[in-house]
């Protein structure tokens, strides 16, 4: 993940945050952050601390629709925070920098090196969050859940070309993710363990078959 404050000094960093009129904000595990300004023109970078963003549909299902770490980058325009059914939850003690948008695209910040440099590592992280979205829709075009988990797999595998895959989620949370089943996933994921296509302890998961 890139660092939106890569090649800044503190006291850049500081001359940053009075440009901009940006805010810290605390949240304890589980609290929702932003509840009232989620649907607001707004950018927030997790400083510390791991968050989702969440949709409950009308039957009581969630689905995990976005997994943010320190440096991710989510907010109205690039993430899905503008509906109602949609929540921010902090997974544990968690700080998230809010900036308004419009001060981030007023034409006079130009004018500063240092926001320059912060404006292409921003734009270098939602580069990233872009090809992370295009990769979960090609997990969720596949129909059947055994073929779900093998091009989640093979995903993370291209990211490191390592056999051995740490999941970033819990069981749970990879179900939210891959829009399936908690249980159908484990029957699944115990099949392919059993047919020696993988090995699985705890998070971690090995590629037998690469």
């Amino acid at each position: 993940m890139f660092n939106p404050f890569e090649n800044l000094s503190k006291s850049q960093i500081k001359k940053l945050y009075e440009l901009l009129d940006a805010h810290i904000y605390k949240y304890s595990k589980d609290q929702e952050i932003l509840p009232t300004i989620k649907m607001g023109n707004i950018i927030g970078i997790i400083l510390s601390g791991k968050a989702q963003i969440i949709q409950t549909e009308y039957n009581g299902n969630e689905i995990l629709l976005q997994e943010l770490k320190e440096n991710s980058i989510f907010g109205s325009n690039i993430s899905n925070t503008n509906s109602e059914n949609n929540q921010i939850l902090a997974k544990e003690n968690t700080e998230v920098l809010v900036i308004d948008y419009n001060k981030i695209i007023n034409p006079r910040n130009i004018k500063y090196n240092y926001f320059n440099i912060f404006f292409r590592n921003l734009f270098d992280i939602i580069n990233e969050k872009f090809k992370e979205t295009n990769d979960r829709i090609k997990v969720l075009e596949k129909k059947q859940i055994r073929n779900k988990l093998l091009e989640y797999f093979e995903i993370e595998y291209r990211k490191t070309y390592s056999k051995r895959i740490y999941l970033q989620y819990s069981l749970k949370e990879l179900a939210d993710y891959l829009s399936v089943n908690r249980s159908a996933m484990f029957r699944e994921l115990k099949n392919l363990k059993n047919e020696n296509f993988i090995e699985i302890k705890n998070r971690r998961i090995t590629l037998l078959y690469k």
